[in-house]
C-alpha cells in the first residue's frame, strides 16, 4: 500500500548538500539521532508540564518535520559517509520508538482527548516498529510497509496536534480518527510480516 515513506528519497536530494556541510564541520550521524531524541522529549515534555496551553501542542508539527530532516540526515550520514556502525544502527531504531513515544503519549493528558484510544496507539506503533525489525532477524529486509508507517504517523499527528492547538475541540472526532488509526496500524503489522515472511521464501 502507498506511504508517505514513498516520498523519502525526494526528501533525501532536497537534504543532501546539507549533509556535506555537516560532515565537513565534523557532525556524525550518531550526533543527529541524539538531537531528534532530545527535541522530542523536550517537546512532549512541554506538553506534560503545560497539558492546558495551545502553544506546546502547535510546536509538535514544526518538531514532527524537523524530526523526519533528522531522520534522513542520519541515514544519508551513515549510508553515504561511511558512518555505519552497531550503535548507530541500535539507536536509529530505540530513537525513533522512544521519540514517537515521548511526543504521542502527553497528548493522553490534553483534556477530551480518548487517553485509552491513544495508548493503543502507541502501543501498536511500537509493535508495528519491532515488526519491521523482526523481518531482519528472520533474514529479510527491514520492512516499511504501510499503509499507517512512521512516516503517515507523523503526518497525521502533526494535524492533530495542529487542529488541537488551533482550540478545536479533540471530542468526538478524534476518537474517531484515532480508531481508523488503530485499524491501519494493525493493518500495517499484518502487511509487514506478511512481506518479511514472503521475502525469506524467495
Amino acid at each position: 500500500m502507498p506511504s508517505i515513506y514513498d516520498l523519502k528519497p525526494a526528501f533525501q536530494n532536497l537534504l543532501r548538500p546539507l549533509n556535506i556541510k555537516l560532515v565537513n564541520q565534523g557532525v556524525t550521524a550518531n550526533h543527529i539521532t541524539i538531537l531528534a531524541m532530545i527535541i522530542s522529549f523536550v517537546t512532549g515534555g512541554l506538553i506534560v508540564i503545560f497539558p492546558s496551553y495551545s502553544w506546546p501542542l502547535l510546536l509538535v508539527p514544526l518538531i514532527l518535520f524537523v524530526r523526519m530532516a533528522l531522520n534522513a540526515i542520519d541515514g544519508m550520514l551513515a549510508r553515504e559517509h561511511n558512518m555505519k556502525s552497531s550503535l548507530g544502527a541500535i539507536l536509529n531504531e530505540l530513537g525513533d520508538v522512544l521519540s514517537d513515544v515521548a511526543l504521542y503519549l502527553p497528548l493522553a493528558l490534553v483534556d477530551g482527548v480518548n487517553a485509552i484510544g491513544l495508548v493503543l496507539v502507541v502501543m501498536l506503533s511500537i509493535i508495528s516498529e519491532m515488526a519491521g525489525v523482526i523481518a531482519i532477524q528472520i533474514g529479510a529486509e527491514r520492512r516499511y510497509d504501510g499503509p499507517m508507517g512512521k512516516s503517515d504517523r507523523a503526518f497525521l499527528f502533526g494535524v492533530i496536534f495542529l487542529v488541537l492547538g488551533l482550540g478545536v475541540s479533540p471530542s468526538p472526532w478524534l476518537s474517531y480518527l484515532l480508531i481508523v488509526i488503530i485499524i491501519l496500524l494493525c493493518l500495517t503489522i499484518f502487511n509487514r510480516v506478511r512481506r518479511a515472511l514472503i521475502a525469506t521464501e524467495k
